[in-house]
Protein backbone atom coordinates (compact mmCIF):
# COMPACT_ATOMS: atom_id res chain seq x y z
CA UNK A 1 0.00 0.00 0.00
CA UNK A 2 1.27 3.51 -0.92
CA UNK A 3 1.90 6.06 1.82
CA UNK A 4 -0.95 8.56 2.20
CA UNK A 5 1.20 11.48 0.91
CA UNK A 6 2.12 9.56 -2.29
CA UNK A 7 -1.53 8.59 -2.81
CA UNK A 8 -2.61 12.27 -2.56
CA UNK A 9 0.12 13.31 -5.02
CA UNK A 10 -0.98 10.61 -7.49
CA UNK A 11 -4.61 11.70 -7.14
CA UNK A 12 -3.65 15.36 -7.70
CA UNK A 13 -1.56 14.40 -10.74
CA UNK A 14 -4.46 12.41 -12.22
CA UNK A 15 -6.86 15.31 -11.60
CA UNK A 16 -4.51 17.80 -13.27
CA UNK A 17 -4.12 15.46 -16.27
CA UNK A 18 -7.90 15.15 -16.65
CA UNK A 19 -8.39 18.92 -16.41
CA UNK A 20 -5.65 19.51 -19.02
CA UNK A 21 -7.11 16.86 -21.31
CA UNK A 22 -10.61 18.39 -21.13
CA UNK A 23 -9.25 21.94 -21.56
CA UNK A 24 -7.10 21.04 -24.56
CA UNK A 25 -9.98 19.10 -26.09
CA UNK A 26 -12.25 22.12 -25.72
CA UNK A 27 -9.66 24.48 -27.21
CA UNK A 28 -9.04 22.11 -30.12
CA UNK A 29 -12.78 21.82 -30.67
CA UNK A 30 -13.11 25.59 -30.79
CA UNK A 31 -10.38 25.85 -33.40
CA UNK A 32 -11.98 23.09 -35.48
CA UNK A 33 -15.33 24.90 -35.37
CA UNK A 34 -13.83 28.11 -36.76
CA UNK A 35 -11.39 26.87 -39.38
CA UNK A 36 -10.31 29.43 -41.87
CA UNK A 37 -10.68 29.01 -45.58
CA UNK A 38 -7.78 29.87 -47.85
CA UNK A 39 -8.42 30.92 -51.41
CA UNK A 40 -6.69 31.73 -54.65
CA UNK A 41 -8.25 31.79 -58.10
CA UNK A 42 -7.84 32.97 -61.64
CA UNK A 43 -9.38 36.14 -62.98
CA UNK A 44 -9.82 36.83 -66.66
CA UNK A 45 -10.91 39.96 -68.49
CA UNK A 46 -12.59 39.74 -71.88
CA UNK A 47 -12.29 43.15 -73.55
CA UNK A 48 -10.82 44.64 -70.39
CA UNK A 49 -7.53 44.49 -68.55
CA UNK A 50 -7.49 43.79 -64.82
CA UNK A 51 -4.74 45.49 -62.84
CA UNK A 52 -3.53 45.97 -59.26
CA UNK A 53 -2.71 49.65 -59.77
CA UNK A 54 -4.52 52.67 -61.17
CA UNK A 55 -1.72 53.28 -63.70
CA UNK A 56 -2.36 49.80 -65.14
CA UNK A 57 1.29 48.72 -64.92
CA UNK A 58 0.67 45.52 -62.92
CA UNK A 59 -1.78 43.21 -64.67
CA UNK A 60 -3.24 40.39 -62.60
CA UNK A 61 -4.31 36.94 -63.72
CA UNK A 62 -5.12 35.59 -60.27
CA UNK A 63 -6.47 36.77 -56.95
CA UNK A 64 -5.33 35.64 -53.55
CA UNK A 65 -7.94 36.31 -50.90
CA UNK A 66 -5.78 35.05 -48.05
CA UNK A 67 -7.53 33.53 -45.06
CA UNK A 68 -11.25 34.04 -44.67
CA UNK A 69 -13.12 33.02 -41.54
CA UNK A 70 -16.57 31.45 -41.90
CA UNK A 71 -19.17 34.21 -41.57
CA UNK A 72 -16.86 36.94 -42.86
CA UNK A 73 -15.66 38.43 -46.14
CA UNK A 74 -12.57 39.81 -47.81
CA UNK A 75 -12.41 42.68 -50.26
CA UNK A 76 -9.82 43.07 -53.01
CA UNK A 77 -9.34 46.26 -55.00
CA UNK A 78 -8.60 46.00 -58.72
CA UNK A 79 -8.54 48.47 -61.58
CA UNK A 80 -10.35 47.68 -64.82
CA UNK A 81 -9.30 49.31 -68.11
CA UNK A 82 -11.46 49.19 -71.21
CA UNK A 83 -9.06 47.81 -73.80
CA UNK A 84 -11.63 47.56 -76.57
CA UNK A 85 -12.57 49.95 -79.38
CA UNK A 86 -15.88 51.23 -78.00
CA UNK A 87 -17.56 52.24 -74.74
CA UNK A 88 -18.80 49.27 -72.71
CA UNK A 89 -20.41 48.16 -69.49
CA UNK A 90 -19.28 45.16 -67.47
CA UNK A 91 -20.62 41.76 -66.52
CA UNK A 92 -19.14 39.32 -64.00
CA UNK A 93 -19.49 35.54 -63.86
CA UNK A 94 -17.85 32.69 -62.00
CA UNK A 95 -17.09 29.13 -63.06
CA UNK A 96 -15.06 26.03 -62.23
CA UNK A 97 -15.80 25.96 -58.50
CA UNK A 98 -13.55 23.41 -56.83
CA UNK A 99 -14.90 21.70 -54.86
CA UNK A 100 -18.27 22.31 -56.45
CA UNK A 101 -19.94 22.40 -53.01
CA UNK A 102 -18.09 25.67 -52.28
CA UNK A 103 -20.57 27.52 -54.51
CA UNK A 104 -23.27 26.85 -51.92
CA UNK A 105 -21.24 28.45 -49.12
CA UNK A 106 -19.75 31.52 -50.78
CA UNK A 107 -20.78 34.51 -52.82
CA UNK A 108 -18.87 37.01 -54.94
CA UNK A 109 -20.10 40.59 -55.24
CA UNK A 110 -18.65 43.83 -56.54
CA UNK A 111 -19.28 47.54 -56.25
CA UNK A 112 -19.75 48.13 -60.00
CA UNK A 113 -22.86 50.24 -60.55
CA UNK A 114 -23.35 49.76 -64.30
CA UNK A 115 -21.63 52.93 -65.53
CA UNK A 116 -20.41 53.08 -69.12
CA UNK A 117 -16.62 52.82 -69.45
CA UNK A 118 -15.00 54.70 -72.33
CA UNK A 119 -12.12 53.42 -74.45
CA UNK A 120 -8.92 53.31 -72.33
CA UNK A 121 -10.86 54.53 -69.29
CA UNK A 122 -9.85 52.97 -65.95
CA UNK A 123 -12.27 52.36 -63.10
CA UNK A 124 -11.65 51.23 -59.54
CA UNK A 125 -13.56 48.09 -58.48
CA UNK A 126 -13.90 46.23 -55.23
CA UNK A 127 -14.50 42.48 -55.39
CA UNK A 128 -16.05 41.08 -52.21
CA UNK A 129 -15.91 37.38 -51.40
CA UNK A 130 -18.22 36.31 -48.57
CA UNK A 131 -18.03 32.96 -46.81
CA UNK A 132 -21.27 31.91 -45.14
CA UNK A 133 -21.15 30.96 -41.45
CA UNK A 134 -22.62 27.55 -42.33
CA UNK A 135 -19.58 26.48 -44.38
CA UNK A 136 -18.43 23.01 -43.45
CA UNK A 137 -15.62 20.71 -44.50
CA UNK A 138 -14.16 23.17 -47.04
CA UNK A 139 -10.70 24.42 -46.21
CA UNK A 140 -9.24 25.06 -49.66
CA UNK A 141 -11.15 26.05 -52.74
CA UNK A 142 -10.85 27.91 -56.00
CA UNK A 143 -12.96 29.25 -58.80
CA UNK A 144 -12.53 31.40 -61.89
CA UNK A 145 -13.81 34.95 -62.21
CA UNK A 146 -14.56 36.30 -65.68
CA UNK A 147 -15.22 40.00 -66.23
CA UNK A 148 -16.61 40.64 -69.70
CA UNK A 149 -17.78 43.67 -71.62
CA UNK A 150 -21.20 44.32 -73.07
CA UNK A 151 -21.96 47.06 -75.59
Amino acid sequence: MLPRKTHIHALMFATICIVLFVTLGTITGLFDASKTVSYADSVKGLGVGIYWDQGCANRTLSLDWGLIEPGSNNTLTVYIRNEGKSAVSLWITTSNWNPSAALGYMSLNWNYSGQIIGVDQVIHLELILSVFPTVSEIQHFSFDIIITTTS
